[in-house]
């Protein structure tokens, strides 16, 4: 799927604020995010980007400014609110549970109950229908190089530990993905494996933000690059319009460029 940057933005954030005391960790940020797309948010450590990305999934509420879902103004005040709304987030510590089974971690939370008075009474799940649909999604996004479904999480690799929290954000994000770092702690083989995952994401018609601090992998997966710096956009840049060592003058204030989103 290829991004349509024509079309009304998925996700916008315009003039985000958030202070704690003197200290302003959002100053009046924006961020767009169109149908189709990768987009990198890449920023200096204390630039903000976290808390940009807290306030977009719902763990922070702005003091000042809005955010849009399909154009319709939202306003979180959890996660739970914006994945209910669409918006799943990947975490870099990947939240998962070790001792649960692939099938539960995908459900976790979220579990499907017998129909029926079984389900509705006695709360009874259905381990069938949920271990089906998380092979299933296992399938698509060609992560069954994991054998069984029910074997336990904590048996996986870091790589296939990140397919699986990956997978859960694909079966439940109806409108965007949001992935923190998703390849910091993986060695170059699993990272492989994640980057080729969100891209099979994306393609499968789900935008993503990818939060990273790892140039040559924001070079390779991402349509834009939002540049994060003293806690709002320096600029939005594409591979095609600037290089790696261009992005991180940018990024470190080096190098000024206008704040404007570059034609993609």
């Amino acid at each position: 799927m290829t991004a349509h940057y024509d079309q009304q933005p998925v996700l916008q954030a315009r003039g985000l604020v958030k202070r704690y005391g003197s200290v302003t960790a959002i100053d009046h940020a924006d961020l767009t995010l169109y149908p189709g797309e990768i987009l990198a948010v890449i920023g200096d450590n204390g630039a903000g980007k976290s808390s940009l990305i807290k306030a977009l999934s719902g763990a922070l509420v702005p003091d000042e400014g809005e955010i849009l879902l399909d154009g319709k103004p939202v306003h979180f005040t959890s996660p739970m609110e914006a994945r209910e709304l669409g918006i799943e987030t990947v975490y870099q510590n990947l939240a998962v549970s070790p001792a649960l089974n692939i099938a539960d971690n995908l459900f976790l939370g979220r579990e499907i109950r017998k129909p029926g008075i079984l389900g509705s009474v006695f709360r009874m799940l259905d381990k069938k229908a949920m271990e089906e649909r998380a092979q299933a999604k296992m399938i698509e996004l060609g992560l069954m190089t994991i054998q069984n479904i029910s074997q336990a999480v904590e048996s996986l690799s870091g790589g296939q530990r990140q397919g699986v929290a990956v997978a859960r954000s694909a079966l439940f994000g109806s409108k965007v993905v949001i992935m923190d770092e998703p390849t910091a702690a993986l060695g170059v083989k699993e990272s492989r494996r994640v980057l080729n995952l969100i891209k099979e994401v994306r393609d499968r018609g789900l935008p993503i933000i990818l939060i990273s601090h790892n140039m040559p992998h924001v070079f390779e997966v991402a349509d834009r690059i939002h540049v994060h710096r003293l806690g709002k956009c320096a600029a939005t840049i594409t591979p095609d319009s600037h290089t790696m060592s261009e992005a991180v003058a940018i990024m470190t204030g080096a190098m000024e460029v206008d704040a404007g989103t570059v034609a993609a």
